[in-house]
């Protein structure tokens, strides 16, 4: 097949906009898009490699042969295009580059392919994105309220390939499969919003997606990108938020990806103390370069409004700040002004958070921020980096290892559990409990508590009614919510048949009430990310290990208090003061037994006495049963 010359695939303003770095629907024009050129439909293919030699288009429709479809160059932008008449949806194919040197021809894959091969083969697939038939527009009409400051947001992580597997265990669900499955299942756990792990085509399945090598389509192990649609569609109809990872910190070096597009360091910098990454063997991107910046902050617009996505949790903004991240001191190199700061990554993400709010105010923008990098949630008018949420994984790490010691241990180390709260309304934090506390040696969210199996439950339901019920949203990786004894594999299902056990079905029901509770009372969602919303009562009882506390919402009349004891010894006769109020009745019992606990015996009604205590003129004895948390709500009149 042979093509003779025909009107240009793209036009003189995408040209001079590309050029500018200024495309932000790049995705309509570079790749392969059906069009009708001269009077014949047919498939219009552009790519940016300014420094090639020679590109041509190669695959099964010309047997992969590079001299039978050679693409015309347009310098104006550093393009290449051609238009291939009678092609259909399904062909696959590549972009063959005779490199700078003029020497090597290496094959790429598409940057912006919508579709491509399952693994291990690499080609591009045509494919027409449109036509898929949404049936979402209640969610997307009020996503705004859902996805607000001031809204309950419990997130369940997924990785898609390892969540629920078919009936043998190599065998992935289908997008389509799983969207049955995975809409009852989050419903009836009560989460509001589901978060996947990275879901843009990456070659290496131990990578969980994180190493992306095509970023505009949806991996191929389970489907079409309109079964994609379809998952997320599946999902926003039963009132379920959509997030996913994003990865613009970093992508692998397969030799068909973006590394070394056109024999030049087209994507990343050519200085290896710029443009790799020391712990993951990958590329990193050249955030100055308009191109580089354009067509991520393209990609981010892409997932939300072609597949209707409600946040980006943007993965390693760490590693995008700091030109050391990671380095031994002389692997690095300073900025202009001689400091650590990756001055134009910085720059990227700050038009990145405004250009995606300005378009689409309602979705969320969440930053994966490891340090204390100061102000990224706040907006850049003030001089933040403009996400709307961050991960706060100084809460993580403190309350893990608070929680890890055995309770003998507990009393000289009660602030790794209070310190959170000098800091937790500097950001708009969520509480994440990740895939990444369970992989690489440090053991399941279960087999991390101390103590013999009735413990390690108690704990790990005491520890998720203290998370519930701290300032700040939530996030909880799949399978912790009943209890993995196993560290996450990606390459297996989770053992759904750990919940014919009662231990592990009282874990994922405690879960289950938690949602509903959180979402019942705004007390514990209204005022995550102000002071107002919480108030400590006991802080500091390090002899009974004990910390009690209030959430308050808009209303006055809305709040709840909370009380922890931490230790496997019942604490009968624990006087705490109350705020307000003469009558508090109980809303939670981690201890009960529904959930696997003790049902150690506690009161369900409390009425406050006039004895001042912890500078409450009011104070209520409680029983608290061990290893448990106690949730008490002031008596409905």
């Amino acid at each position: 097949m042979t093509t003779s010359r025909t009107p240009d695939v793209l036009g003189e303003m995408d040209l001079h906009l590309l050029a500018e770095g200024t495309h932000m629907r790049v995705f309509e024009k570079l790749g392969a898009h059906p069009m009708t050129l001269g009077g014949r439909p047919g498939i219009g293919f552009a790519v940016w490699a300014p420094n090639a030699r020679e590109v041509s288009l190669i695959g099964d429709f010309n047997d992969w042969d590079a001299r039978k479809h050679p693409m015309r160059f347009r310098p104006q932008a550093g393009i290449w295009e051609i238009f291939v008449p009678g092609l259909e949806q399904g062909a696959k194919y590549k972009f063959s580059v005779l490199q700078a040197d003029g020497h090597a021809r290496v094959e790429k894959a598409d940057p912006f392919a919508f579709h491509a091969e399952v693994r291990p083969a690499s080609a591009s697939v045509v494919w027409d994105i449109g036509g898929y038939a949404w049936a979402d527009e209640d969610w997307m009409s009020s996503r705004s309220e859902r996805n607000a400051l001031d809204a309950p947001i419990a997130v369940y992580e997924v990785h898609l390939g390892s969540w629920m597997r078919g009936a043998e265990p190599d065998e992935w669900l289908s997008y389509r499969e799983l969207a049955p499955r995975l809409v009852e299942y989050v419903t009836r756990l009560g989460f509001t919003h589901v978060e996947f792990l990275p879901v843009a085509e990456h070659p290496l399945d131990a990578s969980w997606g994180y190493q992306t090598l095509s970023y505009f389509a949806p991996t191929s192990r389970f489907g079409t990108p309109q079964d994609f649609m379809a998952l997320v569609d599946a999902l926003h109809q039963a009132g379920i938020g959509v997030i996913v990872d994003w990865v613009p910190a970093h992508f692998p070096k397969d030799q068909h990806g973006l590394g070394l597009f056109d024999g030049t360091h087209l994507y990343e910098h050519a200085d290896p103390r710029l443009g790799e990454h020391p712990d993951w063997g990958t590329y990193i991107f050249n955030y100055r370069r308009t191109e580089v910046a354009n067509f991520l902050l393209a990609n981010a617009l892409f997932w939300f409004e072609r597949y209707h996505l409600d946040g980006l949790r943007v993965d390693a903004v760490a590693s995008m700040l700091y030109r050391d991240y990671s380095r031994a001191a002389d692997a690095w190199l300073p900025n202009e002004y001689g400091g650590r700061e990756n001055i134009e990554a910085i720059d990227f993400l700050r038009w990145l958070n405004e250009t995606v709010y300005r378009e689409h105010g309602d979705v969320m923008m969440i930053a994966e921020e490891s340090t204390s990098w100061p102000m990224v949630s706040r907006p850049t008018h003030l001089g933040g980096l403009g996400f709307g949420y961050k991960w706060n994984m100084g809460w993580m790490h403190d309350t893990l290892q608070f929680i890890e010691r055995d309770p003998i241990h507990r009393p000289y180390h009660l602030g790794e559990l209070t310190f959170s709260l000098l800091y937790a309304f500097h950001e708009n934090f969520v509480l994440p409990f990740s895939h990444d506390e369970v992989v690489h040696g440090k053991g399941s969210m279960l087999r991390k508590m101390p103590g013999d199996d009735w413990q390690k439950f108690a704990n790990l339901r005491a520890l998720y009614a203290y998370m519930w019920t701290h300032p700040g949203k939530k996030l909880l990786f799949m399978g912790s919510e009943f209890g993995q004894w196993d560290e996450w594999n990606h390459a297996h299902s989770l053992d759904w048949h750990l919940l014919d056990f009662e231990p592990h079905a009282g874990l994922q029901k405690l879960v289950s009430d938690l949602n509903a509770l959180y979402r019942a009372e705004p007390a514990l969602y209204e005022v995550d990310f102000e002071g107002g919303g919480f108030e400590w009562i006991e802080a500091s009882d390090t002899s009974n290990v004990v910390v009690a506390f209030v959430r308050h919402a808009t209303d006055p009349e809305n709040q709840l208090l909370v009380a922890c004891n931490l230790t496997p010894v019942p604490r009968s006769g624990y006087r705490v003061g109350v705020p307000s109020g003469t009558r508090w009745e109980l809303a939670l019992n981690t201890d009960a037994a529904i959930y696997g606990g003790s049902d150690f015996s506690i009161s369900t009604t409390y009425m406050a006495e006039p004895t001042e205590w912890h500078g409450r003129e009011r104070s209520i004895v409680m029983s608290l049963p061990p290893l448990s948390v106690v949730i008490l709500k002031p008596a409905s009149a």
